[in-house]
């Protein structure tokens, strides 16, 4: 308790000091004063300097005789680093916080003392701002006060404070802005400083307008007038290519995107071009824009991809040897991969289906259906995620297998090689593969 109460009075003693000696110090004169205050500060000798110094802004003299360079504001300065420096060293906290009370008391007098013209106000603000953002944990809304001061500097010239620090005073006023839900003066603030911006600037402003924007209708005014600016973002174009699909505007997002696969033939243009020609239904566009996707990108899971999703197309064109052939380049990329064995069991069953067209199927066809379930066998031994589809399709494909009757009649016996071509019927005969009887 009575360390408590030394740490008060100091407190008080301190924050009131710094306009308590209105003469020089042990009868000197005024350039005696100055001299011993200005090498104890310069030489780091912060608690001497302080002595001395306390005088200076208290009288706060225009002049000193002796001294022709002598400046009053530049001793403001000064004794605000004297006490920033001594709040620095002092270990007990609350004679820290009592010299940044004081350094605080100095600055405040020190746009009572001087004007516009005498000091550079923005330059005083920044200072202090920055004062008050280091020295938050000891100053009572210590940010919010560091914000009113980054505020005014930038008021009095967006500018300058737009290029300091490479913009991390903008930053740090946007980021406020953004928490505290200000979208207006945000906005406001960006467009001002956008033509000073660095591009480290110009960026974090696009995230901030980016975090801004989030309803889409909004959010597509915003993309649209960035591409105004610059026509040829790809990074803006994609997004509104999505944001113009969402929003319904779908013959807008088709056009941007072919504008766009102009402007960059990249993987990405590509692949988005190939998703709407599948979603339209224009099958042969989707297999040339997969294509040309394929040849855009060395990832070999986005490959392998997109050979299975044309064997699909295929497929579902009828045109199974092409199908059969994209299948097989799949496997070909990722051997340990099910589904492409899933496909060729698929396209194997299709055959089927295709050849049975409007009749019954009859002994001749079933023997496929082995070869269709040796390749669902392989896509589970690969690839245990196939499990589930394998055992679904297992349950489809093998009641139509040939019965033992049928296998009886044929004569085909259980283990023996067969080969699945034209010999069961001529539209099994690009098929040409053998399986073994089950």
């Amino acid at each position: 308790m009575k360390k408590y109460i030394v740490a008060l009075a100091l407190l008080f003693t301190l924050s009131s000091q710094a306009f308590a000696q209105t003469e020089p110090p042990y009868g000197m004169n005024e350039l005696q004063a100055y001299s011993i205050f200005y090498e104890n500060f310069r030489t780091g000798s912060y608690e001497m300097a302080r002595q001395y110094g306390r005088w200076i802004i208290e009288n706060k003299p225009q002049s000193i005789e002796g001294n022709p360079q002598f400046s009053l504001s530049r001793q403001f300065e000064r004794m605000i680093t004297v006490y920033t420096e001594l709040s620095k060293q002092a270990t007990d906290p609350s004679i820290s916080s009592a010299y940044i009370d004081t350094a605080l008391t100095i600055y405040a007098d020190a746009f009572e003392t001087f004007s516009e013209e005498e000091i550079d106000y923005y330059q005083w603000h920044l200072n202090r701002g920055r004062f008050y953002q280091e020295n938050q944990e000891s100053i009572e809304n210590g940010l919010s006060k560091a914000y009113e001061d980054y505020e005014r500097a930038y008021e009095l010239n967006p500018e300058k404070l737009s290029q300091a620090a490479d913009g991390y005073y903008i930053q740090v006023l946007l980021s406020s802005y953004v928490n505290n839900e200000e979208r207006d003066k945000a906005l406001e603030m960006i467009e001002t400083v956008k033509p000073y911006a660095s591009p480290a600037l110009t960026q974090n402003m696009n995230q901030v307008q980016n975090d801004l924007f989030s309803d889409p209708e909004e959010r597509v005014g915003f993309l649209e007038s960035r591409l105004e600016d610059n026509p040829e973002d790809t990074e803006v174009m994609a997004e509104l290519v999505d944001l113009y699909e969402d929003t319904g505007r779908r013959d807008q997002a088709i056009e941007l995107a072919r504008e766009l696969y102009e402007m960059e033939q990249s993987f990405s243009s590509a692949r988005r071009l190939a998703d709407f020609a599948v979603a339209d239904g224009r099958s042969q566009d989707a297999i040339n824009y997969l294509n040309e996707a394929f040849e855009l990108t060395d990832d070999t899971d986005a490959k392998k991809n997109i050979k299975l999703e044309i064997a699909e197309i295929y497929q579902n064109n009828d045109n199974l040897r092409a199908a059969r052939r994209s299948a097989r380049e799949a496997i070909s990329l990722d051997n340990d991969w099910g589904q492409p064995y899933v496909r060729m069991a698929q396209i194997y069953a299709a055959a089927v289906s295709s050849c049975t067209s409007g009749r019954q199927i009859e002994r001749e066809d079933r023997p496929v259906y082995w070869l269709v379930l040796d390749y669902l066998d392989r896509a589970r031994s690969v690839d245990s995620s196939t499990a589930s589809t394998v055992n679904r399709l297992y349950s489809t494909y093998e009641p139509v297998m040939p019965t033992s009757e049928d296998k009886f009649f044929a004569g085909w016996e259980s283990g023996d090689s067969f080969e699945i071509d034209s010999s069961l019927r001529e539209c099994y005969g690009w098929i040409d593969e053998t399986t073994t009887v089950r």
